[in-house]
C-alpha cells in the first residue's frame, strides 16, 4: 500500500499532535516540516525533512496546516496553486462560507482538495449539530463550550502587540452564551489597560463578555483541556419534546490534530474544490476497507 504523504505547516501545539496522530496511521507517512525557522529544529522531528516553504518537499500528497487561523488562507492557496491538498482548522465561523469560496476556485483550477475548519468545532460538532437538524427538524440547539484553553483565542491574543504570553479560556454560561477569561503577561514597555482594550476590541472577543488579567506566569495556568456540551430540544415530525445531548470532554490540541489528519485522508477521495467537512462522507475519514467499516459501523 503506498502510503499518503503528508506535509506538516507550522509545528507549535497543533502540529506536534499532528505528527503523533501521523505516526499512529497505518497509512500516513510524514513528507516533511514546514517551519519559519528551519534552522531551528527540535530533537524529536531531526530525523524528518524540515523546510521554510511546502514547494521545498518532495512528493506531497496533503498539506495539513497547522497555522494561526488568520495566515490560513494564505498557506492553503499557496499549496493548491502548487498541486497540493490542503486540511486546515480555520475557527472563525462567520469567515468559513468565504473562505470555502475563495479556496473552492483555487482547487478547481489546480486540481486539488481543501477540506476547511477541519477540527472539533467547527468540525465534528458541526457534523453533530447536522445530525440534530435533521432528527429533530424544528427546534433549537445550544451548543455549550469548555471550561477549557480555546486555542484559538489563544493564539489572537499572543498576536496583539504588548502581549508576551497568553492563555484565553472558555466559560460555558448556558444557552451558546461564553465568558472568555484571558490571562496575560505583559511586555515591558506596554500598559496593562491599553493591551487588555485591545484583547477585548479583537473579533475573536468583541461579541463576548470578556475579561484580561495580568499575571506573573501564564504557563503555571495552563492546562490544554476543554470540552463541549450540544444539546437540540425540539420536534421530530409532529412529535414534540425531543431531547438531544452531546458531551465530550477532551484534549484540545490532541482531537484537533487526529480530526486533521483524517481529513487529509478523505481530502483524497474527493473531487477537486472546497469542502466543509459536514459536506464528506463520513466513511471517507476513517482508515480501512470500505466494505468491512460498513459492516463494522452499520
Amino acid at each position: 500500500m503506498k502510503k499518503l504523504r503528508a506535509a506538516i505547516v507550522g509545528y507549535g501545539n497543533i502540529g506536534h499532535y499532528v505528527l503523533d496522530a501521523i505516526l499512529a496511521s497505518p497509512d500516513f507517512e510524514v513528507a516533511g516540516i514546514v517551519r519559519r525557522d528551519p534552522a531551528n529544529v527540535p530533537d524529536e522531528i531531526k530525523q524528518y525533512p524540515v523546510a521554510k516553504t511546502v514547494k521545498e518537499l518532495n512528493d506531497v500528497d496533503v498539506a495539513i496546516l497547522c497555522t494561526p487561523t488568520r495566515s490560513v488562507e494564505t498557506y492553503a492557496k499557496e499549496c493548491l496553486a502548487a498541486g497540493i491538498n490542503t486540511v486546515d482548522s480555520y475557527d472563525i465561523h462567520g469567515g468559513i462560507v468565504n473562505l470555502r469560496k475563495e479556496l473552492d476556485a483555487v482547487a478547481k483550477a489546480n486540481n486539488t482538495v481543501s477540506i476547511i475548519s477541519a477540527g472539533w468545532d467547527p468540525g465534528t460538532d458541526s457534523m453533530i449539530r447536522s445530525m440534530f437538524e435533521f432528527m429533530a427538524p424544528k427546534g433549537v440547539t445550544y451548543t455549550n463550550f469548555g471550561p477549557g484553553m480555546s486555542m484559538g483565542h489563544t493564539v489572537a491574543v499572543k498576536a496583539i502587540k504588548g502581549v508576551k504570553a497568553a492563555l484565553s479560556m472558555t466559560i460555558p454560561l448556558g444557552t451558546s452564551i461564553h465568558r472568555r477569561m484571558v490571562y496575560i503577561e505583559v511586555e515591558d514597555g506596554y500598559k496593562f489597560d491599553e493591551v487588555a482594550a485591545a484583547i477585548k476590541a479583537d473579533d475573536y472577543f468583541a461579541h463576548d463578555e470578556t475579561h484580561v488579567t495580568q499575571v506573573d506566569s501564564v504557563d503555571s495556568l495552563i492546562d490544554m483541556g476543554h470540552g463541549v456540551n450540544m444539546v437540540r430540544k425540539g420536534v421530530s415530525g409532529t412529535t414534540q419534546n425531543q431531547l438531544l445531548d452531546f458531551n465530550m470532554k477532551i484534549n484540545n490540541p490532541a482531537l484537533t490534530a487526529q480530526v486533521l489528519v483524517a481529513s487529509a485522508r478523505a481530502a483524497m477521495k474527493q473531487r477537486p474544490g472546497a469542502y466543509t467537512m459536514i459536506e464528506v462522507p463520513i466513511i471517507d475519514y476513517i482508515y480501512g476497507d470500505k466494505e468491512a467499516l460498513i459492516k463494522k459501523l452499520v
